[in-house]
């Protein structure tokens, strides 16, 4: 970290005092260029010229100083241009008050140095995505080439008709390729529009014409001042005009694992000086103001992104599907050969009619094709297929519910999570804090809302003083579109009540009343200039935060420190009173102290104290001084100024939502940095911390042992000042993580490290847990883990679906999760499990769909081979019946809508089977129906129809029979389990429903106009009427087959369900009688009643 705010050196710098008006800044005041909005030093700005053009030729000097990987040179560079004031006077901007005349120079800076956007990687046209489902599908080009062969040898045999099944195998095949292609190519705009809204979110803070506005990176042009924070992405390459106590994780551009530490000081003889800020990279540790340098596709991490094309992951839903996919090809691999040798045999030793005027070499090219379509519709093409389409709109729908897919794996992975654990404040909470208890001064107030508290003016200074200084929070003006004209606090919500206390009258009100604005007070401490104030921020892991600020009149300093009230307190050893004098903390003080802090926390008020200390220079060199030297030395013995207790109400959609969470099998956890007695009051409210729960705050979770931590897993509710530390060894301890089973996988993750000395660096324990061979119990459970800070991003990438909070999270809290909630809301979450849930059980849906398809269409053809038959299904039919039971089925079950009956059960274990014993039972017997039918048909089509047994229009009443068979059954397959209700909500399945009529509208028009091409002949009305009536029949057969009383293996949930899920399938058994008796059976008593009476 920096050794001191010491900026790089300007010539003919000068100190001098501004005016503040309000939130804006007049000259000759500056913005204020640390974490505060606004400053008064120096006086002589930085040249900035407003009559002349930023000259094009300033790219070339600039990248002299941006060359990857060449500190020293750029260094060298750096000091040849003159250092910050060189650079400043390049740009045509001010360090202080940023480029001058904003609204004509920006968009000339944009027009002629680029917007600070990266550029898209070029995508595929519609056109080459075509032409990839012919190159990397081998049994498609294979089939190409049969069907060549076919037209080829047609033609000689026979030029008038020959050519036909040929030319209807290659149109077969280029409809299936353009509906792929098609697509493909929506789900790749899907996800790019998808990628664009992600882009849009990150806001950054920047100085133009002297006034701090909050505007969108991508609209960040070189030359503007932009001041950063922990927590916050490098929005471009810049050089540091200031900073304190920085720290910048670059491992995304440079594969560094350590944080770099960041000086801006040329001077500094021990050569480690480094002034550079790369985009892409983020601060993990204190403030900062930088002038932007380059941007977008001129920064550095912009140029190598220029040279990535990263192709999309899967899945390990697609992984998995893959998996089966290959399986179920080669059973149809087998299927074909079986069917050609079947074929083959058929025509040399049984030569039956229909097969004399066939040469050997006619009918082995026809078995060939055959064996080969075999091949096309046992692949499942449309299980990968159904899960692209499945995410691509369930990501888009989740947009609509807040939830923003940053890893397309999250959306499916979240439908299994078995446990969540949430942070309270802004999840939990509203996030909108308001102080309404406290005491200040040693004056009690149990209404700060309304009321007011007298206190001298020495002690109203000093509590407003530290309010002011030790924050991170900003006021800016109000937005154009804010009707009202309220100033906007930007920053921690606690820092923001604090601000929002002391703008008012309630402090120091009466004959002592104190009232100077905020803006002034920051702008008085010059945080982050040569001699000026310190700021050490907020620390997540200690609770505290400290600045230390010069007094401009006096040059004397003071700490003004502010924390968890009780881990204040304990570090005080005076306190303040209401005449501004300092007296000593007695015990019977400090106990009454202690007990006000318990009376706020069990109101569920955070408390929040305040404090300072004067004796500095006697203790350390306040001007260099560390963070740590600061908390080591000088954060005790202070004087305790006030506590307050501060309100954030339950969110009125919490209680709901967590009982909903419960009912779905999944264990909800609060994990927060406040006090114990306030974590439980919140947990109580929101139904989290029940009669049997375990709550524990995190200095007691670090001292459990990894055996002891099992024991109490089950039941830990409640986790209370914790640190990012203890979220993370509670993720990793629950999923399994990177923690390590035995020495040898201890030694391997952490190499170069000394066993004996380290071993227990993730837990303390973990010594013990291997001698005893223990084993880790209670691991591999799907942790579902909401985090904002920057300190959560390890606890965020460890989790299986680390969620990040749109409105209230970091950069590098956004960056390290895979789902940002775009609203903060705890029910979004509930959403998103919904949606999880939804992806799953529609590929399910698909695949038990899809499976019924291929063992009919794949036996019926071998059977009929087997049998002396000529298949009564062609090459260009199955082709048809491959687009309905891929493509199309993909369209249809893969959007299918979630319905909240999917939160009454239980979550999938990660290797649970894809194919349950109750899909197994729907499988079957839907397949055993249709076997049946078709082979009735083929046997005794020709009596019943009056038609020549074998002919074109046989094999058509069949294929129209087999195919109405799959429109039905499609019906079926939107439920998977032992519910009945194949027609539930047809109305918000729009998809769905439009791909039956499309089905039915296209098998109309090839029946009737296919003729030669498709080798079909027109139905009668009452052929018609018979075989789609004989299709319907597997809707009754679905009730029927749901009666068998085969249930889900219960080995294959997880999780612990608090709901009643016995209520729920007894009301499940009921609905589906009720559709059966009130829908399915005067159906089919009115269709076989008129078959009856034709």
């Amino acid at each position: 970290m920096c050794p001191g705010p010491v900026p790089v050196p300007r010539q003919g710098q000068g100190q001098g005092q501004g005016e503040m008006n309000g939130n804006h800044v007049t000259s000759p005041a500056k913005a204020d260029t640390s974490s505060s909005t606004s400053s008064s030093t120096p006086s002589t700005p930085t040249t900035s010229n407003t009559n002349t053009k930023l000259p094009v030729d300033v790219k070339d000097q600039i990248s002299k100083i941006n060359e990857a990987q060449s500190r020293t040179s750029n260094l060298t560079n750096l000091h040849t241009l003159g250092g910050i004031d060189g650079i400043a006077t390049l740009l045509q901007t001010n360090i202080d008050t940023g480029i001058t005349n904003a609204t004509i120079d920006v968009p000339h800076r944009r027009t002629v140095f680029g917007c600070n956007s990266l550029p898209s990687s070029p995508r595929q046209s519609w056109f080459e995505l075509f032409i990839d489902c012919i190159k990397d599908d081998e049994t498609v080009q294979i089939l190409i080439v049969a069907a060549v062969v076919s037209l080829l040898v047609g033609m000689y045999d026979d030029p008038t008709t020959g050519y036909v099944e040929g030319c209807a195998i290659l149109a077969a095949v280029l409809i299936v390729s353009v509906v792929t292609a098609t697509n493909d190519y929506q789900k790749e705009t899907q996800f790019r529009e998808l990628s664009d809204v992600s882009d849009d979110g990150i806001e950054n803070i920047v100085i133009r014409d002297g006034v701090a506005v909050k505007i969108n990176c991508k609209d960040i042009v070189i030359g503007d001042i932009i001041k950063l924070e922990a927590g916050d992405a490098i929005p471009c390459d810049g050089i540091l005009c200031y900073c304190d106590s920085l720290e910048v994780d670059e491992s995304a551009l440079t594969g560094e694992p350590l944080d770099i530490e960041k000086n801006v000081n040329l001077d500094n003889s021990d050569g480690n000086c480094d002034p550079f800020m790369l985009s892409g990279c983020t601060c993990t540790a204190g403030t900062a103001t930088l002038i932007a340098i380059a941007v977008g596709k001129d920064s550095q991490w912009g140029i190598i992104k220029a040279h990535l094309e990263k192709e999309q992951d899967q899945t390990p839903l697609q992984e998995k599907l893959d998996v089966m996919a290959n399986n179920i090809g080669n059973v149809g691999i087998g299927a074909a050969i079986c069917t050609f040798i079947a074929m083959i045999t058929i025509k040399v030793y049984v030569a039956p009619d229909y097969l004399q005027d066939v040469t050997l070499f006619a009918h082995a090219l026809d078995a060939f094709i055959i064996g080969v379509t075999i091949v096309v519709v046992a692949v499942p093409e449309g299980l990968p297929l159904a899960v692209t389409i499945s995410l691509a709109y369930s990501t888009k729908k989740m947009l609509k519910d807040n939830n923003l897919i940053r890893h397309l794996q999250a959306c499916e992975t979240m439908g299994n999570a078995t446990n969540i654990c949430s942070d309270k404040t802004g999840t939990l909470t509203e996030n909108r804090m308001t102080v309404v208890k406290g005491v200040f001064a040693n004056v009690m107030s149990e209404d700060c809302v309304n009321g007011n508290i007298d206190m001298k003016e020495a002690a109203a200074e000093i509590i407003l003083e530290g309010i002011a200084t030790c924050s991170t929070a900003r006021i800016l003006p109000a937005p154009k579109d804010d009707e009202d004209q309220r100033p906007h606090v930007v920053g921690n919500k606690t820092e923001a009540a604090l601000l929002q206390l002391s703008r008012t009258d309630f402090i120091g009100s009466g004959s002592g009343k104190v009232k100077v604005d905020f803006d002034v007070r920051r702008a008085k401490a010059n945080f982050g200039k040569e001699g000026g104030s310190r700021l050490f921020p907020f620390s997540s892991k200690r609770k505290r935060m400290s600045v230390l600020v010069k007094n401009n009149d006096s040059a004397a300093w003071t700490m003004y420190h502010k924390g968890a009230g009780e881990i204040v307190l304990q570090d005080c050893s005076h306190y303040l009173d209401a005449n501004g004098s300092i007296q000593p903390m007695t015990d019977s003080k400090r106990h009454e102290l202690h007990e006000t802090i318990s009376s706020f926390a069990s109101q569920a008020l955070r408390c929040v104290a305040l404090a300072h200390r004067t004796d500095i220079e006697s203790v350390l060199k306040p001007s260099t001084c560390t963070a740590e030297e600061c908390a080591t030395l000088l954060e005790n013995h202070m004087c305790l100024d006030a506590l307050v207790g501060i309100v954030d109400p339950l969110r009125g959609d919490v209680v709901e939502a967590v009982k909903t969470c419960q009912s779905a099998g999944i264990f909800v956890r609060m994990v927060t940095g406040d006090n114990l007695e306030t974590a439980n009051a919140i947990a109580k409210q929101a139904g989290i911390l029940t009669k049997d729960g375990v709550s524990m705050v995190g200095e007691e979770f670090r001292k459990l042992t990894p055996a002891q931590l099992d024991a109490v897993l089950p039941n830990l509710q409640v986790l209370a000042r914790s640190s990012p530390e203890d979220k993370h060894h509670l993720v990793e301890r629950l999923n399994g993580g990177l923690m390590p089973k035995t020495k040898e996988e201890w030694m391997e993750i952490h190499p170069g490290r000394d066993y004996d000395t380290e071993k227990d660096l993730l837990l303390p324990g973990y010594y013990d847990e291997w001698s005893k061979g223990l084993g880790r119990n209670g691991v591999g459970e799907v942790v579902g883990v909401t985090g904002d800070g920057t300190n959560d991003g390890p606890a965020l990438k460890a989790a299986d679906v680390g969620m990040s909070m749109g409105i209230s999270g970091t950069d590098v809290a956004k960056n390290a999760s895979d789902i940002i909630i775009m609203d903060d809301k705890f029910s979004s979450i509930v959403k998103a499990v919904l949606w999880g849930r939804s992806v799953f059980d529609n590929i399910r849906k698909f695949l038990q769909f899809q499976l019924t398809v291929n063992v009919v269409a794949l036996t019926i053809t071998f059977l009929s081979a087997v049998a002396g038959y000529n298949p009564p299904l062609n090459a260009v039919m199955m082709l048809w019946v491959n687009l309905i039971m891929d493509t199309m089925g993909a369209l249809a079950l893969g959007t299918e809508p979630p319905a909240m009956d999917l939160l009454n059960r239980r979550p999938y274990k990660r290797d649970a089977s894809l194919i349950s014993r109750p899909m197994w039972r729907n499988i079957l017997v839907q397949s055993a129906y249709q076997l049946g039918l078709l082979i009735f048909l083929l046997q005794n089509g020709p009596e019943i129809f009056g038609c020549e047994d074998g002919s074109t229009h046989h094999f058509t009443i069949i294929f129209n029979a087999f195919v109405f068979c799959q429109i039905f059954n499609e019906f079926n397959a939107r439920e998977i389990g032992d519910v009945f209700d194949p027609f539930k909500k047809l109305s918000t399945s729009p998809m769905f429903l439009a791909v039956i009529i499309f089905t039915i509208g296209a098998q109309w028009v090839i029946v009737v106009y296919g003729g030669d091409f498709t080798q079909t002949s027109p139905l009668t009305y009452d052929e018609w009427k018979v075989t789609c009536a004989l299709g319907a029949v597997s809707i009754p057969v679905g009730y029927l087959m749901r009666q068998i009383p085969i249930s889900e293996d219960p080995e294959s949930f997880a999780g612990l369900s608090v709901a009643g899920n016995d209520d729920n399938a007894k009301k499940n058994d009921s609905s589906s009688l009720s559709t059966f008796v009130f829908v399915v059976l005067p159906i089919v008593s009115a269709v076989g009643y008129k078959l009856y009476l034709d």
